[in-house]
C-alpha cells in the first residue's frame, strides 16, 4: 500500500466528463489499496473569468478580496470531484486549503506556505477515505484566506507530498510530460524521460507551462521526486529528480518561450548611488518580481543619467507603473515607458556548464531569422533573450532546430 499525491490541473477537470475521468483514475489506485490525496485546480478558464469579472468592477481590486474570490474556483472543483467519486462508490471528502492545514504568510495573491499540519488528512486516509484538497490556497495564522499565485496547485501538491512523506507524487496535465519545447508551437519537440530539478526550475521560471517554478524549487529543497504525466492517457511521463551524471552529456535540454512578460523603462534616471536600490525595494515591497535588468547611459547633456529597463510578469504591469510613478518626485526620472509586446526566449541545460559556443550559436540563429535581441540574461545552465513578440514563435522553432534538430 502506497500513499500517493495526485494533482490534476484545470484542463484535466475542465468539464463534468473530465472530472469523471479523474475520479475513475483515482478509484483504480484506491482499489489497489493505495491511500490517495488528490489536489485539483479550478476548472479550465474559471480563474481567468473571475479575474475578468473583478476588473469589470474596478481596474485594480483589493488583493485580499481577489484571494477571497479566486479561492472559490478550486472549491467548486473539489466538491464536484468528491461527488464523482461518491458516484463510483468510493468514500471521498473535499477539504479547502485551510481545512487541510496549509498555513501561509499574509502576502495576498502570492502567499508562501509556512507550514502544513496534515493530521486531519492522515485521519481521513486511515479511515479509507480519498482526500481531495483545493490547490492554490491556504490561510494565514489569523484565518485570512490566501492564494499561492498562478499555478499554485502544483505547489500545494508538492508541499503535501513532502509533509505527508508520500511514496509517489504525480502531476497530471494535458500533455504527456516535459518536452524539449512546447509541442503546440514546435511540432518536432520530443518528450524527455527525465529532467533535473535545476533544469525543470529554469524551464518553469522561464515560461514553460508545465509546472509552477516555486513548486519545483520546493521539490528540490525537500527531495520530492515527482512525475509529470497526462490525465488523458496512461503513457509514462517525465520524472523530475536530482541531477545525475548522464544529464551533463546533453548540452541543451529544452527551450521555453514566455509570452507573459512586460518591459518597463525609466528614462533619464539620475546616475547616483542608491537610486536603483530605492526603485527595486519599492517593487519588492509591492510583491512584484523583477526578472531581467538592463541599465545604460542616456544620450544628452547635463547631469549624469541612465535609462533603466526591467522585465516583470504582464499582470503586474499596472501595479508596477503605479509604484514607479509614486517614486517620480523622489527619484526625478524623466518618464516611464512600458512594452507588453515582448517575448522571453530561453535555452536550458546542465550541459551548458562544460560546453562553449552555446551563446554564439543562439545569436547566429536569431540573426539569420532577422530577430533583434533587446535584453540578455545568463546563468550556469540557461541563456535568455527578450525579443519582439511578433517574431517569438518563429524564433523558438529556429532555435529548437539549431540545437535539438
Amino acid at each position: 500500500m502506497a500513499l500517493i499525491v495526485q494533482k490534476f490541473g484545470g484542463t484535466s477537470v475542465a468539464n463534468p466528463d473530465r472530472i469523471k475521468n479523474v475520479a475513475a483514475r483515482v478509484a483504480k489506485y484506491r482499489a489497489n489499496g493505495d491511500q490517495v490525496v488528490v489536489v485539483v485546480s479550478a476548472m479550465s478558464g474559471v480563474t481567468d473569468n473571475l479575474i475578468k469579472l473583478a476588473k469589470e468592477i474596478m481596474p485594480l481590486p483589493s488583493e485580499r478580496e481577489m484571494d477571497m474570490l479566486l479561492a472559490t474556483g478550486e472549491q467548486t472543483t473539489i466538491a464536484l470531484t468528491a461527488m464523482a467519486l461518491h458516484a463510483l462508490g468510493v468514500a471521498a471528502v473535499s477539504l479547502t486549503g485551510a481545512q487541510a492545514g496549509i498555513v501561509t504568510d499574509g502576502v495576498h495573491t502570492k502567499a508562501k506556505i509556512q507550514n502544513i499540519t496534515p493530521k486531519a488528512i492522515h485521519e481521513l486516509l486511515d479511515a479509507g477515505t480519498v482526500v481531495i484538497v483545493a490547490g492554490f490556497q491556504g490561510q494565514t495564522p489569523q484565518g485570512q484566506i490566501t492564494t499561492l499565485g498562478r499555478g499554485g496547485s502544483d505547489l500545494t501538491a508538492i508541499a503535501l507530498a513532502a509533509a505527508l512523506k508520500a511514496d509517489l507524487c504525480q502531476i497530471y496535465t494535458d500533455v504527456d510530460g516535459v518536452y524539449t519545447a512546447d509541442p503546440r508551437i514546435v511540432p518536432s519537440a520530443r518528450k524527455l524521460p527525465e529532467i533535473s530539478y535545476d533544469e525543470m526550475l529554469e524551464l518553469a521560471s522561464l515560461g514553460a507551462k508545465v509546472m509552477q517554478s516555486r513548486s519545483v524549487e520546493f521539490a528540490k529543497k525537500f527531495g520530492v521526486v515527482f512525475e509529470v504525466r497526462s490525465s488523458l492517457n496512461d503513457n509514462p511521463g517525465t520524472i523530475v529528480k536530482e541531477e545525475t551524471k548522464n544529464m551533463e552529456d546533453v548540452v541543451i535540454r529544452g527551450i521555453s518561450l514566455d509570452k507573459n512578460q512586460a518591459k518597463v523603462t525609466l528614462v533619464a534616471v539620475p546616475d547616483r548611488p542608491g537610486i536603483a536600490a530605492n526603485i527595486f525595494k519599492a517593487l519588492a515591497d509591492a510583491a512584484i518580481n523583477v526578472d531581467m535588468i538592463v541599465q545604460n547611459v542616456s544620450h544628452g547633456s547635463g547631469a549624469p543619467a541612465t535609462d533603466l529597463s526591467f522585465t516583470i510578469d504582464k499582470p503586474d504591469l499596472l501595479k508596477s507603473r503605479k509604484v514607479i510613478e509614486n517614486l517620480k518626485h523622489e527619484i526625478g526620472y524623466h518618464e516611464v515607458n512600458s512594452d507588453e509586446k515582448i517575448g522571453k526566449l530561453s535555452i536550458v541545460g546542465v550541459g551548458m556548464r562544460s560546453h562553449s559556443g552555446v551563446a554564439a550559436k543562439m545569436f547566429e540563429t536569431l540573426a539569420r531569422e532577422g530577430v533583434n535581441i533587446d535584453m540578455i540574461s545568463t546563468s550556469e545552465i540557461k541563456l535568455s533573450v527578450v525579443i519582439d513578440l511578433a517574431k517569438a514563435e518563429a524564433a523558438m522553432k529556429a532555435v529548437h532546430r539549431a540545437f535539438l534538430g
